[in-house]
């Protein structure tokens, strides 16, 4: 069976796994009692099961080990299956932790020792490691020390499980943004030809597709926990591994790739500090709780951030595209002013930080008004 084949295959059966495991866990969910009563900061109005991410994970292991004894020979080798191993393994221990937090609803500390526990089953189990950094306008790669690849790579794998799972709020909106985020990273990959990570992301990506149809608004079952810490440490994992191998790609990829929940967890934790609130503390203030509040729909505002994330999507595939260009430092430049730029006009026109200040548009307002005067004073 031809590589590709077997990732066509591959996402097709996780997709099927998933519509058939889906509603099975949502019985299940219901049986034991991991479900989701609405409250003032929830904008659903009924118990709904959770828990969907296990049937997420079910699709994506039980589809691997169903394509793995037909993966052609030569195609993975010993390395690219540690790296494998090391995802399957973290990635374990993250569904557990989320299953328990779903039915159980266990405190932040508890989770977050869990999710350091399953990034360092990474580092130090297999030895997967960010040990290499790109940095635009310096030289071609960069070694670092174990001492600061170390807590650099658990820190980033933790930072992003935690990002997805702030994002977890409206229908349909983690799954799919995860979703886009994986078909980006299935691309860029393949332009690479990183067969294990192509692999893992048809197989993640099907699984998800799958899991949609039951959780797109107006959603049967909520992936919970379990799915958002899981998707998130997915993330974080093939991010690293899809690029931490090729020199040429700027530290900058990884960072657009997810670049959606990256920025909305940014905005939360500078929104808490100028209130004066504890980092932790849930609020109603991020990007899909600001879009329900200016009056877009349900739907709408799951579509609108799903756009957004395809935007982050395709910079980060033209970013990597023109990187071996001589060029490349520029392009990255280009590509960081333009969205550091759209993200600071985009939180203050809907006020995810503050719905109030609005320093940069009011800049560009004053002096816009003096130009027009000015050039007015100068007809005169």
């Amino acid at each position: 069976m031809s590589a590709g084949l077997v990732y066509a295959v591959g996402f097709g059966l996780a997709l099927i796994i998933a519509l058939i495991m889906t509603p099975l866990v949502k019985n299940f969910a219901f049986r034991i009692g991991a479900i989701d009563k609405p409250n003032h900061r929830k904008v659903h109005t009924r118990i709904m099961p959770r828990l969907g991410g296990l049937a997420i994970y079910i699709a994506f292991v039980a589809a691997f080990f169903i394509v793995l004894p037909f993966i052609p020979d030569g195609l993975l080798r010993p390395r690219d299956m540690n790296l494998i191993r090391a995802l399957l393994a973290g990635g374990t221990i993250i569904i557990i932790l989320g299953a328990l937090d779903d039915r159980f609803e266990l405190s932040a500390k508890l989770k977050l020792l869990g999710q350091i526990a399953a990034a360092s089953v990474v580092v130090f189990g297999f030895g997967v490691k960010i040990d290499l950094v790109n940095i635009p306008f310096g030289e071609a790669m960069q070694p670092i020390e174990a001492w600061i690849s170390i807590p650099l790579t658990i820190l980033w794998i933790v930072g992003v499980t935690n990002a997805i799972n702030l994002i977890d709020g409206l229908d349909g909106l983690a799954a799919g943004v995860s979703g886009i985020a994986i078909l980006t990273i299935l691309i860029m990959a393949s332009l690479m030809g990183f067969e294990p990570i192509i692999l893992l992301s048809a197989l993640l990506l099907g699984g998800i597709v799958g899991f949609l149809f039951f959780n797109f608004h107006p959603a049967k079952i909520f992936m919970g926990d379990s799915g958002s810490l899981f998707l998130g440490f997915s993330l974080a994992t093939l991010s690293m591994l899809g690029f931490k191998q090729v020199t040429i790609v700027s530290f900058v990829t990884p960072l657009l790739v997810i670049g959606v929940p990256l920025s909305d967890t940014f905005f939360a934790i500078i929104r808490r500090k100028l209130n004066n609130r504890p980092i932790f503390e849930p609020d109603k203030g991020h990007l899909h709780h600001r879009l329900r509040d200016l009056g877009f729909s349900h739907r709408r505002s799951v579509l609108i951030i799903w756009g957004v994330a395809a935007i982050f999507g395709g910079f980060a595939i033209i970013q990597s595209a023109v990187v071996q260009s001589s060029a490349a430092n520029w392009v990255t430049f280009g590509v960081v002013c333009i969205v550091m730029f759209s993200l600071q006009i985009g939180a203050e026109l809907i006020g995810i930080v503050d719905k109030t200040r609005r320093p940069v548009i009011s800049l560009l307002n004053r002096m816009f008004r003096f130009k027009v005067e000015d050039a007015n004073t100068r007809t005169k």
